[in-house]
């Protein structure tokens, strides 16, 4: 990969969610506020526009949208407004099979949805009952060029089964957004695995968690940045952080170790064919 000098990407990571149509206020204030920051990207934390339905086994019809939905709507036209790239997220309905997917939506400034990546990795368990209300995705995850700025996205435990991260990082990604819904007691696991990932990936990664417990789950702990060797950059609670990445450092990690490693990938496909016998 060419070094072509300074190339950086301003960050705003929004530690919100706006769970319902009268919440788009807060929504417009946060985006304002970034917009002024001057930054180039809004991550927003997993289904930013639903409240943590998983709490309960229980599916809702008024939780999934479709592309006239009011949330995909709602996404497209901040994103139009304050000229911003925006990573936000919903259910979406596959119109042709019927089933519901954890969705993440990547917009650009135009209003435009370049890329959706659908939530691979999904727990079943008190507070998290995730395969109740929606499928695992039926794709693997793709590098996106934004800002000629090589770009991925996982979900939350996507990040536990880090073979997605490890497919961006053999497609070239220099950072990897992780929108989450986790808790604050295991705050500290999530911020090893995130840390590996940066690492072996040779990526930042960004990952913006839902701020504060929903419907009895304890959801909380910071928004996380992490830079191409492992370190933290970032933490933080506050509504709306700026940082600002040197994608110079995605470009150096990849030339040194382990960045430079190859990527067998006839090895690993043999291997999970062989698995699954």
């Amino acid at each position: 990969m060419p070094d072509t000098g300074v190339r950086t990407v301003k960050v705003a990571l929004v530690t919100e969610v706006f769970p319902y149509a009268d919440h788009a206020a807060r929504l417009h204030a946060h985006l304002a506020e970034a917009r002024a920051a001057q930054a180039d990207w809004v991550i927003l934390p997993e289904l930013p526009l639903n409240p943590w339905s998983p709490a309960t086994p229980v599916a809702r019809e008024d939780d999934v949208d479709g592309p006239a939905g009011w949330r995909m709507q709602l996404l497209r036209g901040v994103a139009v407004e304050y000229g911003l790239t925006l990573l936000g997220g919903a259910i979406l309905r596959d119109s042709s099979m019927g089933g519901r997917y954890n969705t993440a939506l990547f917009i650009d400034p135009a209003g435009q949805v370049t890329a959706t990546y659908e939530k691979l990795h999904l727990p079943q368990e008190e507070g998290f009952w995730e395969t109740d209300h929606y499928l695992p995705g039926r794709h693997p995850p793709r590098v996106i060029d934004a800002l000629n700025v090589q770009v991925g996205i996982q979900i939350c435990s996507d990040a536990n089964r880090p073979v997605g991260a490890q497919v961006l990082a053999a497609q070239g990604v220099e950072v990897i957004l992780a929108p989450r819904a986790t808790s604050a007691a295991t705050y500290g696991r999530w911020l090893l695995a995130y840390r590996a990932m940066a690492l072996t990936a040779s990526a930042f990664v960004v990952s913006v968690n839902r701020p504060g417990p929903e419907a009895g789950v304890q959801i909380g702990g910071p928004s996380l940045v992490v830079d191409p060797e492992g370190e933290v950059v970032l933490q933080t609670t506050d509504a709306v952080a700026v940082v600002a990445l040197d994608l110079r450092k995605a470009v150096q990690a990849k030339r040194g170790y382990p960045g430079y490693l190859d990527f067998p990938e006839h090895v690993y496909a043999d291997a999970w064919q062989k698995q699954g016998k």
